[in-house]
């Protein structure tokens, strides 16, 4: 167990639901700032915060902007936000979240895909057999990563798997995927290359035409975003509406009291029952490029 705790906000599926998280001592703290980017670092294992569970529908995501910077339901034109089944697929195919400690940097052009980043921290596919719950945080060997263009945005999608899965010693790289679980990796381009059609928004595009970059690239890459957050946390890059609020980085002129934190957390509605789930969202959307 990773020692992590979340405490509900309001209920599941409303505007106001928020999940904060919490450390082994119970105290507050940011999932995107307090939770180390490496859960091993001799080992390349790295922690995942899951925003989505698997064959979910509900665009979870942490709230950058706020603080504590908790989960929340992304909010499109007034209405919160499901993500659409383009048939075959139902929900997310993986387990969908971010790597702490990691920050899509806007202002900076990446060299590979010539596009800014998205301004998030980097995103995960964890393809294990577990579904996970939301607010779980796991620890994940990294396999590879997929370079989205996400409305002219860099949006790397890094493929891993959970350490704690039966097979995880089997995968050690991205052709180690195509071998074993095979479409699976030819389903996630398709995935998000039409996941925003039914939104009435064109496909999405890829940097190397599609292609999954290997393990190590991957880790450099993340290396990357992990400099970029360094910048962002100790106010050396300006993070715009980027919420820095944090319990542990030292170096940090956003680091606050527990009681700070507290006061946060108190602020935000209690908990209750979840709202339900509008029945169009299990609708499967037909879809084929002309």
């Amino acid at each position: 167990m990773s020692g992590y705790g979340v405490e509900e906000r309001a209920g599941p599926h409303s505007p106001e639901y928020r999940l904060f998280f919490k450390d082994g001592a119970g105290r507050y703290i940011s999932p995107f700032h307090d939770i180390p980017m490496y859960a091993d670092a001799g080992k390349n294992v790295f922690n995942m915060v899951v925003e989505v569970p698997r064959w979910t529908n509900a665009k979870m995501e942490i709230s950058t902007k706020e603080p504590l910077n908790p989960i929340k339901q992304d909010v499109k034109k007034g209405k919160l936000r499901f993500v659409a089944n383009v048939f075959p697929h139902k929900g997310y195919i993986w387990n969908y979240g971010a790597i702490p400690q990691t920050w899509e940097d806007p202002s900076h052009k990446d060299e590979n895909t010539g596009c800014c980043g998205d301004n998030d921290p980097i995103d995960v596919c964890e393809i294990g057999s577990k579904v996970c719950s939301r607010g779980e945080v796991i620890q994940v060997k990294v396999l590879g990563t997929l370079a989205l263009i996400d409305e002219g945005e860099t949006d790397w999608k890094v493929i891993a798997i959970n350490v704690e899965d039966p097979e995880a010693a089997s995968y050690n790289d991205i052709e180690d995927v195509r071998r074993m679980k095979p479409g699976y990796l030819e389903a996630t381009v398709d995935w998000f290359r039409k996941y925003k059609v039914p939104d009435g928004k064109p496909e999405n595009q890829f940097a190397f035409n599609g292609e999954f970059k290997g393990k190590d690239f991957a880790l450099d890459v993340i290396k990357g975003t992990h400099e970029h957050w360094k910048a962002l946390i100790t106010k050396r890059t300006d993070g715009g509406e980027i919420n820095c609020t944090n319990l542990t980085v030292s170096e940090s002129p956003f680091c606050c009291s527990q009681d700070c934190a507290k006061a946060t957390v108190d602020a935000a509605p209690p908990c209750k029952a979840a709202s339900p789930i509008p029945p169009e969202v299990d609708k499967w959307f037909y879809y084929q490029k002309n």
